[in-house]
């Protein structure tokens, strides 16, 4: 007698990977939460850099202060090369100043105060005054200050050599 057991058929069930993994919604794209997070950092990074870019006083009167500079570098060495007097004018009553033999007048910002202190025989009227460079690099020598609230930039021409040095105060 042959016992014939019943046939159970198993059923093999076949699942796929990507429907029954918990990774599977990770596959499909981000999640709200995720793409909040990424943008909420962007917008921070870039708040961040807006600040440091806009209109900074320090970076503003640091720039005006090395402007002059420049000019006053220029006047000596045009002064030393063409073997005569080169002079940069400041006028404070319109917060500008010029180079001879340069046609530009050149404007500070009406928000940075300018005060110059120079040679008695430089001052060519109430609000204005030169400093003049010498054929052997000399100069009449002088001071430029530029303040605005509490940022202050000396700017020390040296009489005898005529040296320009900014110094923030």
């Amino acid at each position: 007698m042959i016992n014939k057991l019943p046939r159970i058929k198993r059923e093999e069930k076949k699942t796929n990977f990507l429907q029954s993994s918990p990774c599977a919604l990770r596959l499909n794209g981000f999640t709200l939460l995720e793409l909040i997070v990424v943008l909420f950092i962007v917008v921070l990074g870039f708040s961040v850099v807006g600040v440091n870019l806009s209109g900074n006083n320090s970076t503003e009167i640091k720039a005006a202060a090395r402007d002059i500079v420049s000019a006053l570098r220029y006047a000596r060495g045009q002064a030393l090369i063409s073997h005569q007097e080169a002079t940069v004018t400041l006028d404070l009553a319109e917060n500008t100043y010029t180079v001879s033999g340069r046609d530009k007048i050149y404007n500070i910002p009406e928000t940075i105060n300018m005060t110059v202190v120079t040679a008695q025989s430089e001052l060519t009227g109430k609000d204005s005054g030169n400093i003049r460079f010498f054929a052997d690099g000399s100069s009449t020598g002088g001071r430029i200050t530029l303040e605005r609230s509490n940022m202050a930039w000396q700017i020390d021409i040296n009489w005898l050599t005529g040296q320009v040095e900014l110094e923030n105060k």
